[in-house]
């Protein structure tokens, strides 16, 4: 998972924890933002998978590893044997996908690549005749979801087919 820190949390609530360690309630995003500026830290926050989120207050320029130190001592999370490996959304396409199929996984890319979620864009193709027009279909796709996330490595093509991972702007 992404850290979030400062204006990239979007929860108009969060659950905030002070510098010390303290709770300090619910509280407006823009109030805890207000709280970490005047106390020169940095808002953080540790999971999105409540709401309001949980965040804390972290000396300015250390969010990154509290985020991570908090987020291994939660229990809450499946305890894989990867460690950092996080989730990635595969969608699957044809190297010859109508408009509607193909307009439809776009929106499902989309949405995943704004929660954050990074995904992993397949497409099938039955021989070499078809892996040029696989190609395209993933230099399309990417062309189509550059304002919500870029590819982390280049089109891999094989036999069978091409894929792309695409991470989230942030």
């Amino acid at each position: 998972m992404a850290v979030l820190i400062n204006e990239q949390i979007r929860a108009a609530e969060v659950e905030l924890t002070g510098l010390k360690g303290q709770k300090l309630g619910t509280v407006s995003r823009d109030e805890a933002l207000a709280m970490a500026r005047s106390a020169g830290a940095d808002l953080v926050c540790t999971s999105l998978m409540s709401s309001p989120p949980p965040c804390s207050l972290v000396v300015k320029g250390k969010g990154k590893a509290a985020a991570q130190a908090a987020r291994k001592g939660d229990t809450s999370r499946p305890q894989g044997g990867g460690g950092s490996h996080e989730k990635v959304k595969e969608l699957r396409f044809t190297a010859h996908i109508e408009e509607h199929d193909y307009d439809t996984k776009l929106r499902q890319a989309d949405k995943h690549l704004r929660t954050g979620k990074p995904v992993q864009l397949v497409v099938k193709s039955s021989g070499a005749k078809e892996a040029a027009a696989a190609k395209t279909v993933l230099e399309r796709l990417l062309a189509d979801l550059k304002e919500a996330g870029s590819k982390t490595t280049g089109i891999q093509t094989s036999g069978k087919g091409a894929q792309v991972r695409v991470t989230p702007r942030t």
